[in-house]
């Protein structure tokens, strides 16, 4: 049963190939990638065999306890990512729980990242090149070190499945995996300067790691080469029995989720229609009104604006308050990141679009409720930052000059996004699917959509953005006046032909789109 869970799974891995050409070549591209990484990795620890044992060793813990926290947290970063290992498609077979678990394990390792984890991990052990029995101690606790990274894995994602059919826990958890990516990159800009300091922290922090089940199985090359033979023992016994562990709570959480209905979580109950009952009774408005309603309910959507409250941390951490005019740009790009979300609204709208169509809904008019959807939570997100930024840094002479830049990037993108998201679909996550879900096939075209999306509105938005670099680097007041015609002007001629050429697309080519967006469904 193990071989035949593993065969469906290799099936569905090469069916891909036959879907499409983009999925082979983003196949191919992640492939690369992914043998440049095992490369660097293989290089470094040939690198580390000419090093002291202890470094290369603390190294090596530090790097592997890494690559374990990333696996066993890819469950809350990547809820409905890979729909063929969710436990819940076997319920109506009768197969035991022992095989499933092994296969469920191994057929995780099948893809580029478990592949390539499995190689990065065995390429460690060339760290002892020149000890043999160092280098067989490296394979094997890079052997265990995978079983840890693949059984973690499994296991979390097991325990956190009822949890993830609600709606709220997703949100919530999307919100608590986004804040420490937004801070990941200025605080490691922070650390650099403490690299040359690794001796006063580096073997406090690995001497820590290696008696946990993260970096325990990384520490056995080491031990052997330096001789700690009972040390070795140790660590391999606390590696073995933390995997043992994890699969007894894989076990036992497998048995609730075979026999347990799914659950949709908690209804929530209210009075009323929400936001068609806020918003004029016409098709703009009901369009509108249904978007919102997707804005604040659809966990797809709350992942596109979860972070931005957060997103004056890096420029806080790396420049503090005064004098960070940086922070000054903090409007401009909330401006751009709600206008171009709507770049994928009939794609997000899945099959349920069919109902613009049967209604004869004009495209200038869905093209209208979009964007007034999206001014709605734009607008005053927009004000809130500008008004923010400008009190921490006390350049209120730029207030106005920042908010006509921000209404200039505002209605361009906007503009922009009616075009491209009726020119340019591309697969997008399923209604229900987590914000961190990845499409099949849709890498490079969601790379290519957005690559053409930034190129446009940056070009378009530059003559404002020239006169805003003017105004923070002057202060003067004809480059306030210039901001603020230019983002106007430019916003409202560039909002009004994005939503005009983006209607005649779906009048044209609106039975298209459906039938573009149901092959996805």
């Amino acid at each position: 049963m193990v071989a035949v869970v593993l065969r469906l799974k290799l099936t569905l891995v090469l069916n891909r190939f036959r879907r499409s050409v983009w999925q082979t070549v983003g196949f191919v591209l992640a492939a690369l990638y992914a043998l440049m990484v095992v490369g660097l990795v293989a290089a470094g620890s040939v690198g580390l065999s000419f090093v002291d044992a202890d470094r290369a060793r603390d190294v090596l813990v530090v790097g592997g306890a890494v690559a374990v926290v990333g696996w066993w947290l890819l469950p809350l970063l990547s809820f409905g990512l890979d729909a063929t290992l969710d436990p819940r498609r076997f319920q109506l077979y009768a197969i035991r729980r022992r095989d499933l678990v092994v296969g469920l394990a191994l057929a995780g390792l099948i893809g580029v990242p478990g592949i390539a984890t499995l190689l990065a991990a065995l390429s460690t052990s060339l760290a002892w090149w020149d000890a043999p029995l160092a280098l067989l101690a490296g394979v094997v606790g890079a052997v265990v070190g995978v079983a840890m990274c693949a059984v973690g894995s499994r296991t979390l994602a097991a325990v956190v499945a009822p949890l993830i059919e609600w709606r709220r826990f997703r949100e919530i958890a999307t919100v608590l995996v986004i804040v420490p990516l937004v801070m990941l990159g200025p605080l490691l800009g922070r650390q650099i300067d403490r690299l040359g300091e690794l001796d006063s922290w580096l073997p406090r922090l690995a001497d820590v790691l290696s008696w946990t089940p993260f970096g325990a199985p990384w520490s056995l090359g080491g031990d052997v080469a330096e001789g700690e033979w009972m040390l070795a023992g140790a660590r391999l016994l606390v590696s073995l029995a933390a995997v043992g562990l994890l699969l007894v709570a894989w076990d036992s959480a497998l048995a609730r989720t075979l026999v347990r209905p799914p659950s949709r979580g908690p209804v929530a109950r209210g009075e009323g229609y929400g936001w068609f009952d806020r918003l004029p009774a016409t098709r703009t408005g009901a369009i509108a009104a249904r978007c919102l309603t997707y804005w604040q309910r659809d966990p797809r959507y709350a992942g596109s604006v979860a972070f931005l409250p957060f997103l004056p941390i890096p420029f806080l951490v790396l420049g503090g308050f005064e004098g960070n005019t940086s922070l000054l740009w903090l409007a401009p790009i909330i401006a751009y990141t709600l206008g171009f979300a709507i770049s994928a609204d009939l794609a997000y709208d899945s099959t349920a679009f069919w109902l613009h169509l049967s209604a004869g809904v004009r495209g200038v008019t869905d093209r209208w409720g979009r964007v007034l959807s999206a001014s709605v939570l734009a607008v005053p997100m927009i004000v809130l930052f500008a008004i923010g930024a400008v009190w921490a840094t006390g350049e209120w002479a730029t207030l106005v000059a920042v908010l006509g830049a921000s209404a200039g990037v505002l209605m361009v993108t906007l503009g922009a996004s009616s075009v491209l998201s009726a020119r340019y679909l591309y697969p997008v996550q399923k209604p229900g699917e987590g914000v961190f879900s990845q499409p099949q096939g849709s890498t490079t075209a969601i790379l290519v959509a957005q690559t053409v999306g930034v190129l446009v509105v940056g070009v378009l938005c530059l003559p404002t953005l020239a006169a805003f670099i003017v105004v923070l680097v002057s202060g003067a007041l004809w480059a306030t006046v210039l901001t603020v015609a230019l983002g106007v002007s430019t916003g409202v001629a560039v909002l009004i032909i994005g939503v005009r050429k983006g209607g005649e697309i779906v009048d044209r080519r609106g039975p298209e789109i459906l039938q573009q967006i149901d092959a996805w469904a």
